[in-house]
């Protein structure tokens, strides 16, 4: 792969950081709201200008400090980090729209701060997904924790304050006890902290201490919600929804399953983990996620509670899918990343919204409302598809990957662990659906004055919907760079 060294990759994580513009726009709304797209849009520009270079096979460097002669704070473009970046910043121009709606509809407080933690959110997300090294990585990876913190406690209420403690607690607890003396020691045994397609620990560590090093980076990623380190994020539910959505869809999840895919393939390799049979036990620790997730999920009543569960088992398949260490899998892995960014993302925009409009957020409140929010509600159905993995939507794309990868695996347990937790996925959404749609019209709860949410709490869920659609039939360029990437990472196949 060719090494092009330009300023590209930094860059594309200045807009965001444009604070001052936005704190300085606190008395004036709209323009505080034209400078957040303002970034969101030149952020999407400069990380879409480096998609020819990269499908060129080029790779697009920036060393920004030499802090050792081996380790430095530096970046890379390549497939896999392009992927995720273009979903996070594409994802960041409809959050910002959706937010507008939300946040003036319910006359949110501290309108400014949040925009302004916004903007470093996906900042932090753009430094993680073009990080060079694991150093550079865990650096914006802790940066991201601290930056959302302000929005997971937006209402400043004892649950506010309550649900942030825990959030630090398992975010920053298990990435300064695990990943940080897990880093050091990847350097004391390789000499760098490079991610390499081969990885950089073969023939430097014995059995014993890549298998502890791999549960100390896979747990120790916490924002990953492997269980059972994943208590923080139905926790997390009490920000509003434009949060929940970029925990559950854009930003903070994904960066957790993103980290566990660079380390599998950066650090460890795909050779050292077939070679030790280690992805079948980080498969199987996945796999157990997917299953009991999707069954607690089943026996909540709170909307974003049921979507949050779903979160968890759904991350969980990116990491099965990359433990099993077969074309396939890492394709599916990471076209997942960003086929279930649309769906969920639709489905935390739609309980935004119904909640906007009626003030409701358990689903037993929910019957009938299909036909007084038939825009909403429709969105949410295809979301749902997307999610489940049916077609028309983009979840098949990623979950077809998914399931041929378990068979060029020879794992056919795991291909039964996909199969029936779609089942359970179809269980806990498709009801949503239907008890909306086709409940008796003396059974439905709403009154005939409720009517769809205000406008910037439609349009992007719409959006979403129609391009979780869009992308079954079109799945690129995210599938074409999820190939290039597992090309690169496997060396060919």
């Amino acid at each position: 792969m060719n090494t092009l060294l330009t300023l590209k990759p930094l860059l594309a994580l200045l807009p965001p950081l444009g604070l001052p513009l936005i704190l300085s726009s606190c008395r004036s709304p709209n323009v505080r709201e034209a400078w957040t797209f303002g970034a969101a849009l030149t952020m999407f520009a400069v990380i879409a200008s480096m998609l020819p270079a990269v499908w060129a096979g080029q790779c697009l460097e920036f060393t920004l400090v030499q802090v050792l002669p081996e380790v430095s704070i530096a970046f890379r473009v390549d497939a896999l980090g392009l992927l995720f970046a273009l979903v996070s910043s594409s994802l960041w121009i409809v959050t910002s729209l959706y937010s507008v709606g939300y946040m003036r509809g319910l006359n949110e407080h501290s309108q400014t701060r949040y925009y302004s933690f916004f903007a470093l959110s996906l900042a932090a997300a753009a430094g993680v997904a073009f990080s060079a090294n694991l150093l550079t990585l865990y650096l914006f990876y802790e940066m991201l924790s601290f930056a959302t913190y302000p929005l997971v406690t937006h209402h400043q209420d004892q649950e506010a304050r309550s649900s942030g403690r825990k959030y630090l607690l398992y975010i920053l607890g298990a990435s300064i006890g695990l990943v940080l003396p897990a880093m050091l020691i990847v350097f004391h045994l390789s000499g760098t902290l490079d991610f390499t397609a081969g990885g950089i620990l073969a023939g430097k560590a014995g059995t014993g201490q890549v298998t502890v090093l791999l549960v100390m980076l896979i747990f120790g990623f916490a924002k990953a919600a492997v269980m059972p380190l994943h208590s923080w994020l139905p926790a997390a539910m009490v920000a509003p929804t434009p949060v929940s959505a970029l925990l559950h869809a854009v930003a903070v999840v994904k960066v957790g399953v993103f980290s566990v895919l660079r380390v599998i393939t950066g650090i460890f390799g795909t050779g050292l983990l077939a070679e030790l049979n280690l992805g079948t036990m980080v498969a199987a620790i996945a796999a157990v996620t997917i299953v009991a997730a999707s069954l607690i999920a089943l026996s909540q009543d709170g909307l974003k509670r049921r979507l949050a569960f779903s979160t968890i088992g759904q991350l969980s398949y990116i990491v099965l899918g990359a433990a099993l260490l077969s074309p396939s899998g890492l394709t599916g892995a990471m076209l997942h990343i960003a086929m279930h960014a649309f769906g969920k993302i639709t489905l935390f925009f739609c309980a935004g919204a119904i909640f906007v409009a009626t003030g409701k957020k358990y689903i037993s409140e929910m019957k009938g409302i299909g036909w007084r929010m038939p825009l909403t509600m429709g969105a949410f159905f295809i979301g749902a598809l997307s999610v489940i993995g049916l077609p028309p939507c983009g979840g098949f794309i990623s979950k077809w990957h998914l399931v041929l990868g378990t068979l060029e695996a020879d794992q056919i347990v795991f291909l039964w662990v996909i199969l029936f937790s779609s089942l359970l996925n179809a269980a806990y959404f498709l009801p949503i659906v239907y008890q909306a749609f086709f409940c008796h019209p003396e059974e439905s709860l709403f009154e005939r004055q409720v009517q769809e949410a205000p406008r910037w709490c439609i349009v992007p869920p719409l959006f979403t919907a129609a391009v979780s659609v869009i992308l079954f039939f079109h799945p690129q360029p995210f599938l074409h760079l999820a190939r290039m990437a597992t090309r690169h990472i496997l060396g060919g196949f």
